[in-house]
């Protein structure tokens, strides 16, 4: 056991998903064992700026969270120490880097390390942290399953199966008016969402980042599920996807942000300009990161909390935990963060979904 560990801090870093309060349970339950006190960081690092931002995190706090979505700590994607927002008196936003202040903060809390809950951008700045000296361990987390380190990521398979289900109710409203309908889903650069439960609802055609699309191969194939009789069709669309020549869509919202989104009803107006087919929009959004576990999920959070506490204890710092089946292992905070995991063209589940007759855009 590492000798001058006591107290540890954790938190919830980027966009919610489910298995985060799993993570967190798994965490506190395995320190307290060794004896040591847990403390929760409020908002990703806001907490640590803010009063009352960390709290005491003890057994009786995480009882009967296994199950719940969200997280008990909170999280935002917009809490980066790196390149903290600061408004001027003209309105003006510049940028800081508080990273200094988040390790500072860290040890006058006398907290001997952190684990940090996140997805690709999180762990970035926990590397970061872990090369100014801060003693880091990361939790992979995102429904988008992007992280090359890890074979799955939490929340991924319960986002997939919300989708599917999403997938499975609108079979029957299309066959009914004899539609075609495009569902957007999560997954920014990869299509991992969008392919697993683009073949588990059955899909004629999926759309996915790494195969730009041509809009006439999409419109064949619904032409030719007409022709058969088969007077409807479902499009799954991951949000990153974009054609031929094209780029990812963003939306840009009030005070300037852009949010990538929308191309699920791009591809809907395409596909009723050629066509002449009655097709409607659906866009899934967050409805993919709400709600509980399920229960692969909660086994992989809890495997992942139980862990992040055993590397501490090793003092394998600057590490995150990843699953290699059936093994849950550690691998350099780096590697984790070096690169995106996308759909492998050549691998079974692209080779699957053509087997079966679906469209990928190509």
């Amino acid at each position: 056991m590492h000798p001058d560990i006591r107290r540890i801090a954790i938190n919830t870093g980027g966009g919610d998903a489910p298995g985060l309060n799993a993570v967190i349970r798994a965490v506190v339950l395995a320190a307290e064992r060794l004896g040591w006190e847990v403390y929760g960081i409020r908002d990703s690092y806001d907490g640590l700026f803010e009063e009352n931002g960390v709290v005491r995190l003890d057994r009786r706090a995480v009882r009967g969270i296994t199950h719940l979505g969200g997280t008990i700590l909170g999280t935002t994607n917009h809490g980066n120490p790196l390149r903290w927002p600061v408004k001027g008196p003209d309105g003006a936003v510049t940028y800081q880097d508080r990273s200094d202040e988040v390790i500072e903060a860290l040890e006058r809390l006398e907290i001997d390390a952190l684990i940090a809950v996140g997805g690709d951008g999180s762990l970035e700045i926990a590397h970061t942290l872990f090369q100014k000296g801060l003693r880091v361990v990361g939790v992979p987390k995102t429904i988008d399953n992007d992280l090359a380190a890890t074979n799955l990521t939490f929340g991924f398979l319960t986002a997939v199966e919300t989708a599917t289900d999403a997938i499975d109710k609108l079979h029957s409203t299309a066959e009914a008016h004899q539609r075609v309908m495009c569902v957007e889903v999560m997954g920014r650069h990869a299509g991992w969402i969008a392919m697993f439960s683009g073949l588990a609802g059955t899909a004629d055609v999926i759309l996915i980042p790494e195969i730009p699309y041509r809009i006439e191969r999409v419109c064949e194939k619904i032409e030719a599920r007409y022709a058969e009789g088969r007077e409807f069709a479902i499009v799954v669309v991951a949000e990153g996807a974009y054609p031929v020549g094209g780029e990812p869509l963003f939306r840009v919202e009030a005070g300037g942000q852009k949010r990538l989104g929308g191309m699920a009803q791009v591809v809907a107006m395409d596909i009723t300009e050629r066509t002449g087919r009655e097709t409607r929009h659906l866009v899934l959004g967050h409805l993919q990161r709400g709600g509980g576990p399920n229960a692969y999920d909660r086994l992989l959070a809890l495997r992942f909390g139980a862990a992040a506490v055993k590397l501490v204890r090793d003092g394998c710092f600057g590490c995150m935990v990843a699953l290699d089946p059936p093994d849950v292992l550690a691998v350099p905070l780096g590697q984790a963060v070096a690169s995106t995991k996308t759909v492998p063209l050549d691998g079974d589940i692209v080779a699957t979904a053509r087997a079966m007759g679906i469209c990928l855009g190509d």
